[in-house]
């Protein structure tokens, strides 16, 4: 039996373990997070901003609402519960990888990649200036589709706005030629060179819809850190449907911490968090 609680000492709203389990099923069913026990203030923090605005009571309130009537709601939802941990040119050598295979490949230009987890663009960004340096070029043969379940960060990364500090661990010439930096009232900011942004087509993309109408084959797939937040049978199940849009020899780049020793029929190791597709499997 569940047992209910009164508000704890400074909060608005009642939150009990069967409001808690409630999320954690729809979250699941809706964008595949697994929430862990640990991730319970966290709902509480970021929900709660969703029933001020609604003006609701309680959490029972809103989740019932959501389920009979969630409409544009249920991407609130899920935007306030999907984590975005992101940096310019995180995981270094995955884009040292990507410049020398860009290289390589020039002559089978023009070059698909996706970004299918690209949160606020920095990683889209990032591949797009890899792009530009390795073809010596603002405008390289290369396309690039960043999507992401989450739409209000996607919007940020469409803007190409950040905080100047973001940018403050890049090289001086890699800030001077990719980068502006705001005045006035936009002190402060900087935003990325138009011809950046030009490369960069920006699609929302709930990793588990079915099929993904995204075309390619793609020559670089980058995949990194969004899977932890899966269970191994949706890691299974979405890769089932990104390998199909690898190109034969495309590359598949994986955050550090993520293994899949369980999909070894899908996809093969071949480098620091690097995979290929597993020989046999479809296009």
């Amino acid at each position: 039996m569940t047992t209910l609680h009164s508000p704890s000492a400074g909060r608005d709203f009642e939150f009990d373990d069967r409001d808690f389990r409630r999320v954690c099923e729809l979250i699941h069913q809706r964008a595949g997070i697994a929430l862990a026990p640990a991730k319970r203030d966290m709902v509480y923090g970021r929900l709660s901003r969703r029933l001020r605005v609604l003006g609701l009571r309680d959490f029972k309130d809103y989740l019932d609402k959501l389920e009979q009537d969630g409409g544009d709601e249920w991407q609130a939802f899920t935007n306030a519960l999907t984590t975005n941990l992101t940096s310019f040119f995180r995981e270094p050598h995955h884009f040292e990888r990507l410049h020398d295979e860009l290289r390589e490949r020039a002559a089978h230009a023009p070059l698909n990649i996706w970004s299918c987890a690209a949160s606020t663009g920095e990683e889209p960004y990032s591949i797009a200036i890899t792009a530009c340096e390795a073809f010596g070029s603002l405008t390289p043969p290369v396309r690039i589709l960043a999507t992401d379940v989450d739409t209000q960060v996607l919007a940020t990364a469409a803007q190409g706005v950040y905080p100047i500090e973001r940018i403050a661990a890049l090289e001086p010439a890699v800030k001077k030629r990719y980068f502006q930096r705001g005045t006035g009232p936009h002190e402060g900011k900087c935003r990325v060179v138009p011809a950046l942004r030009a490369l960069i087509d920006f699609r929302p993309l709930n990793l588990l819809t079915p099929r993904y109408d995204v075309g390619g084959p793609f020559e670089a797939l980058f995949c990194r850190n969004v899977m932890i937040y899966f269970d191994k049978p949706t890691q299974r199940a979405i890769l089932s449907r990104l390998v199909p849009h690898l190109a034969e020899d495309g590359l598949l780049y994986t955050g550090h911490s993520e293994n899949y020793l369980h999909a070894a029929d899908l996809i093969q190791p071949c480098g620091r968090t690097l995979y290929r597709r597993a020989k046999g499997t479809r296009a």
